[in-house]
């Protein structure tokens, strides 16, 4: 992590669970760390978990992901101010419990559209026009998740209604990234992170409580997983990398 030491990183999402495991890790490692959520003033109380000498490292910064002007503002705000984006961890996403069949849903789908795939397109827009710009090798890393590979089958959990098809897209967009990134000439790499279940918001105290014997990864778990991927040397690119707590049989 070295290489990236005084390095500008935004971290979507970050207000709670693996964005905020996130961003606490990247300022340990030395990165200007900006922390983008809507709940901004919890990324603010993160710095208290953070030792004195780098909590400066870690700024909060309003932004709902899910609507592309407050990215494009936000986005070029950061640029002018912190002279670039060098890494861009696109971890904010969604859940919401629907059947695809149930009336009345429309609203919890594009919920889940407009985070989880728009708002990380739109992210991933704004930040390379910032990359391109100051010309440095740069990151981005896809929080995905092994349902963007499979569905689940279990007729017991609740629906994840568009959620999967939101990460099968993300799967596909991290390829598409790929081979644009190295047509723009650019050294920028990108690279998917897919988790088996971890134990964050999302997953709900109902649905622990009833499935509460199965194995789940940690916020932290995953956010060593970014270090590590963005910690590989400049001719290494993980393009895919899986991570599942040991006994997930799903």
């Amino acid at each position: 992590m070295e290489q990236w030491k005084n390095r500008v990183a935004i971290v979507t999402g970050a207000s709670a669970g693996i964005g905020a495991a996130i961003a606490k890790d990247l300022a340990k490692a030395g990165m200007i760390t900006i922390g983008l959520a809507r709940r901004v003033e919890k990324i603010e109380t993160l710095k208290k978990d953070l030792p004195a000498n780098v909590q400066g490292n870690l700024h909060a910064v309003k932004c709902d992901v899910s609507k592309e002007e407050e990215i494009i503002r936000v986005f070029s705000e950061i640029d002018a101010k912190f002279n670039g984006i060098d890494v861009l961890i696109n971890n904010a996403g969604i859940f919401r419990e629907t059947e695809l069949i149930y009336k009345d849903n429309s609203s919890k789908i594009r919920e889940v559209v407009d985070t989880n795939i728009l708002g990380l397109v739109f992210c991933t827009r704004e930040a390379y026009k910032s990359m391109e710009k100051h010309g440095r090798n740069s990151h981005v890393v896809h929080i995905n998740s092994v349902v963007g590979h499979n569905v689940i089958r279990n007729l017991q959990m609740p629906s994840s209604n568009i959620y999967a098809p939101s990460k099968h897209a993300v799967t596909a967009i991290t390829e598409i990234h790929r081979q644009e990134l190295i047509r723009s000439k650019h050294h920028i790499k990108v690279t998917s992170i897919s988790p088996g279940i971890v134990k964050t918001e999302i997953v709900t105290s109902e649905l622990l409580e009833k499935f509460g014997n199965f194995p789940y990864l940690e916020a932290e778990d995953v956010s060593q997983s970014v270090l590590h991927v963005l910690g590989t040397p400049p001719h290494v690119q993980i393009h895919e990398l899986t991570i599942k707590p040991f006994g997930e049989q799903f």
